[in-house]
């Protein structure tokens, strides 16, 4: 009885290292940052800028409108992706585009509607109505909210449209200790359709492009529903308007674990 009990412990012993956990998966790096200078593989949707400070990328937006800095060297599906960011306070709007297609690379560099401010920052009636016509036909930045999908960076909206929330599409919970210095670390799981959001630990969203409860499109400034977002997209960064500062200092990918 002894020796039987002996040898199932010597097995198990030499099976545990088969059970160990597989090591964590190594971030890649995508540099925002080289020699000073924007990272080669980025480039710029809309109007607006990203200026480089240090080792960060801070964003520069434009009384014009919208801007997106496209990765333009891949796309990714079934990955993590890791943000590193700094908005200046809580009203700062930026946000994280994911799964756009390939069409978004035609709008690198190229001209699109733009809008001027009134003295006040805000948009006269005529200027606002040239805003949802760049909306509508999907020129520039706005070719990225209606083939791609936003996760948002600004923590004053709605749960539809604060930090956290695939914006207008999915709910975002109340981040539970808000901070603006030092850094903040997003990480987006694609996962098929499905997308989940998390911030510094804290789950805020969950996203199925699929599910029939996801709600529909309310006003020109939200995503079109349709088409259906590629599962292997581009992805980029937002510059909004007119004091939205917002600093990037990482921005990170890694495929899926395997499922055991």
């Amino acid at each position: 009885m002894r020796a039987t009990n002996l040898a199932l412990i010597l097995w198990a012993c030499a099976a545990l290292p088969c059970l160990a956990q597989e090591p964590a998966i190594a971030w890649r790096s995508l540099p925002l940052v080289h020699e000073g200078r924007l990272a080669a593989g980025w480039g710029l949707v809309g109007h607006g800028a990203f200026v480089v400070e240090g080792d960060v990328l801070r964003t520069e937006p434009s009384e014009k409108g919208l801007g997106l800095l496209v990765y333009t060297k891949e796309r990714f599906g079934d990955c993590q992706i890791r943000v590193v960011y700094r908005p200046r306070d809580a009203r700062a709007n930026a946000g994280l585009f994911i799964r756009m297609d390939e069409g978004v690379l035609n709008w690198v560099g190229k001209d699109s509607l733009a809008v001027r401010r009134e003295a006040n920052g805000k948009l006269s009636a005529e200027m606002l109505k040239r805003m949802q016509e760049a909306s509508e036909t999907e020129q520039g930045a706005w070719y990225a909210v209606h083939h791609g999908y936003e996760v948002q960076m600004c923590d004053t909206g709605d749960s539809l449209h604060r930090t956290g929330a695939i914006y207008s599409l999915a709910p975002a919970a109340e981040i539970r200790s808000p901070k603006y210095d030092p850094w903040r670390t997003m990480v987006v799981t694609l996962q098929g359709r499905k997308v989940i959001v998390e911030l510094d630990g804290q789950e805020l969203a969950r996203f199925d492009e699929e599910s029939p409860s996801n709600p529909p499109r309310k006003n020109w400034t939200e995503p079109k529903r349709e088409p259906m977002r590629p599962i292997a997209g581009y992805i980029g960064l937002q510059v909004h308007d007119p004091g939205d500062l917002v600093y990037f200092k990482e921005v990170a990918v890694r495929p899926l674990a395997r499922q055991p």
